[in-house]
């Protein structure tokens, strides 16, 4: 049991898996098919991060250069696993540019992907340039370039944050939570006003998720701090009079139609499965959940526990997750790994 272990994603969760293996001296190997590591965060350029307020280039570039750094983490990128053959630790992994890497173990850390606001039409995404997405605003901010309207590069004066865009609608096949969403918001609209003092920010729900300790720090924060304004709302389109975007609903609290004009909106984009989830699972031998997400074992149990032994996966690959729990399941899963092959030995 001496083989490396093979961690599927460059992101937060294969980043602590990696690390937390290393310091007992075990080896892994990162296979990443971007060309550089980081996961979303580092790829989609986000800003300050929920819920230290560090920024992403800060704190997982860090991480990054961490395992990078380190003797005992291989790192293959700009390629995927193609075959993986063999039992719990003696597996062969066939990668995509020729090689073939001998292996204890796999964790799958593939992440998730941004749903594509184009599935929401109605919402005016690529119909006006001026209907962006929250990681569209985050690159803005993190780029330093600051908030701007994409149409003309002027400072938006109202902004409209729509939340819910691929999450929780049946219509469009996206029944689930992305769980992060409503705290993001909060905290890109304080973002907006700390640096737009003068533009007023609304955020647009069916409900507030600010889940745990986030209540307070981000949702009651962001509206006595920095005087966000919530609206209960189902919104039915984004149009364009010809100067200002049009949003139009109801106000469900007082059951009112409305017709509100902003020079912005923003699309609180959720997580959907790894668009690479179906090939991953038939690569692996690993079973998906109902909505495509990969599907956990038993939790009780060795954490991140897949259908097949040997076999492992933490972070956004399970479904909607945070970055702090991210990190958190790669960390477990490498001492599942851990646990696992010493009672493979024994």
């Amino acid at each position: 049991m001496s083989k490396p272990v093979l961690i599927i994603g460059g992101g937060p969760a294969g980043l602590a898996a990696a690390h937390s293996l290393a310091t007992v001296g075990k080896q892994s190997v990162i296979v990443e098919k971007e060309d550089k590591l980081g996961g979303a965060p580092i790829l989609s350029g986000y800003a300050k991060l929920v819920p230290t307020g560090e920024w992403a280039k800060d704190a997982i570039g860090g991480m990054v250069t961490r395992v990078e750094a380190d003797e005992n983490v291989q790192v293959v990128t700009g390629t995927t696993v193609t075959k993986f053959d063999g039992t719990p630790g003696n597996f062969t992994a066939q990668l995509s540019n020729g090689e073939n890497a001998q292996v204890d173990a796999a964790v799958l850390c593939s992440g998730f992907t941004h749903f594509d606001s184009v599935n929401k039409p109605e919402w005016g995404f690529g119909t006006f340039p001026d209907v962006v997405t929250t990681t569209q605003v985050e690159q803005m901010i993190s780029s330093g370039q600051g908030v701007k309207c994409p149409s003309d590069g002027r400072q938006p004066k109202r902004v409209a944050i729509l939340l819910c865009v691929g999450s929780r609608d049946r219509q469009i096949g996206r029944e689930w939570c992305s769980k992060i969403c409503c705290t993001v918001s909060s905290n890109l609209a304080m973002e907006i006003r700390e640096e737009l003092p003068d533009c007023h920010v609304y955020i647009y729900y069916m409900d507030i998720r600010t889940f745990g300790l986030y209540e307070t720090k981000y949702y009651w924060r962001s509206q006595e701090e920095f005087k966000v304004k919530y609206i209960k709302a189902r919104i039915a389109e984004v149009t364009s009079d010809g100067e200002k975007l049009i949003v139009k609903g109801e106000d469900t609290l007082v059951k009112r139609p409305i017709t509100i004009p902003f020079d912005m909106v923003v699309h609180a984009i959720g997580m959907d499965p790894n668009v690479d989830n179906p090939d991953i699972a038939n690569i692996f031998g690993v079973d998906l959940e109902t909505h495509g997400h990969i599907e956990s074992a038993n939790r009780y149990g060795a954490m991140g526990q897949t259908s097949r032994p040997g076999v492992y996966v933490a972070g956004a690959a399970t479904g909607p997750e945070t970055i702090d729990d991210s990190i958190a399941q790669g960390h477990a899963a490498a001492m599942a790994v851990l646990s696992g092959l010493k009672e493979a030995v024994a």
